[in-house]
């Protein structure tokens, strides 16, 4: 029957990353030979160290929930072909390890890491640079990753003789054979660190709160993911550096909202303006710029200026500028006011009587409309 490594953990199947991490470190403190020195408590050590390498590692964890194995194959006798090419992933099971490997390396590589940061909108559209302030674990300055005091050296494992791997008979159905596990005295590694470094407790690594300086590309969007190669957890013993990830959270802008690689805001003009035409200032990312208003122009018009939208992330140029007119009708009328507004209508032949509309002329004139659209039609 192949381990369940989440029972092993403790955790559901469901957890997180974080989780998964938690519970593994929870335990690993527990099974340290520092605290408690068993065989058994190597042995389980080492049971839990694999499925954590398993579970916290995306691609195998997938493959893992999929099939069972972290690499994929299914359990059981149907290997390649469909015959009896699982016979080794069989033999493992009941017998250990193939043996040959050699030692282990204690050195293992960090975990990524992934961090939020938050930049205005004006800064995605021209890139920026951000100083990012982080803990993580660094390599210990100490004993430079070796997890040993500084001077001192590995002993040779005297069970294994530096082989990291012990063999032992086994009696089985297919009668006695010899199977290779890992030694529990060294587990595994070949060798014994008798004087771990007291700074780093023999990880090779220490938590700090490091700052950095990230370049930001112009052209970065809400939720862009930015890959740090090397600045995520130093690794065990000297093992290289896990990937830093960040993440960009561009914060709402009072005026301009964006849209693909463009930016887009609404204005309002004054009906006067609307009617008349104007030049309008307006301050752009890019500085001040003007543009015209058209007489006539109607609420939802949009004025397009070009290139003065986001820089591309993928590509060259940039995208538009895109306000949007919103004709503004007066809400409140003095006297003198409202008279010239009477006038104008009387001029624009507009019947207007009493502030309202005279419903026989207006819809006169809209069945004029509709008929002469009718008749263009059929012309």
């Amino acid at each position: 029957m192949a381990q369940d490594y989440y029972q092993i953990l403790g955790v559901e199947r469901d957890a997180t990353a974080q989780e998964v991490k938690k519970a593994y470190r929870k335990k690993a403190r527990e099974l340290h030979p520092d605290h408690n020195p068993t065989d058994e408590a190597a042995e389980e050590f080492k049971t839990v160290t694999h499925a954590y390498e398993v579970l916290s590692n995306a691609e195998k964890r997938r493959n893992y929930d999929a099939t069972g194995h972290e690499d994929g194959r299914r359990a059981g006798f149907g290997g390649a072909g469909g015959g009896f090419g699982g016979f080794s992933d069989i033999f493992e099971t009941f017998f250990g390890g193939g043996g040959g490997g050699g030692p282990m390396s204690r050195a293992r590589r960090g975990q990524d890491a992934l961090i939020a940061t938050h930049i205005d909108l004006e800064d995605a559209v021209f890139g920026t640079e951000q100083t990012i302030d982080v803990e993580t674990a660094v390599r210990c300055d100490r004993c430079d990753g070796a997890a040993m005091e500084p001077g001192t050296h590995p002993e040779t494992c005297t069970t294994c003789r530096g082989a990291g791997q012990i063999s032992r008979p086994v009696d089985s159905i297919l009668g006695r054979m010899m199977t290779t596990e890992a030694c529990p005295t060294c587990r595994g590694f070949g060798d014994v660190i008798t004087d771990p470094c007291g700074k780093c407790s023999g990880q090779g690594r220490v938590r700090e709160r490091v700052s950095f300086t990230v370049k930001i590309p112009a052209g970065v969007r809400d939720g862009t993911r930015i890959q740090l190669a090397g600045r995520g957890e130093a690794g065990v013993a000297g093992g290289p550096n896990g990937d830093l990830y960040l993440e960009i959270r561009v914060r709402d802008h009072d005026v301009f909202t964006r849209e693909g690689d463009n930016l887009h805001a609404t204005m309002a003009v004054p009906m006067t303006a609307a009617s008349l035409g104007t030049k309008i200032k307006v301050e752009t990312f890019d500085g001040e710029e003007t543009f015209t208003v058209e007489p006539g122009t109607q609420s939802g018009h949009v004025i397009t200026m070009k290139g003065l939208g986001a820089h591309r992330l993928q590509g060259t140029g940039r995208g538009d500028m895109k306000i949007m007119l919103n004709v503004t009708t007066p809400t409140k009328l003095d006297d003198e006011q409202r008279e010239l507004m009477a006038q104008l209508a009387e001029l624009r032949a507009e019947d207007v009587a009493n502030g309202e509309i005279e419903s026989r002329g207006f819809f006169s004139r809209l069945k004029t409309g509709f008929d002469n659209m009718f008749s263009h039609d059929e012309s």
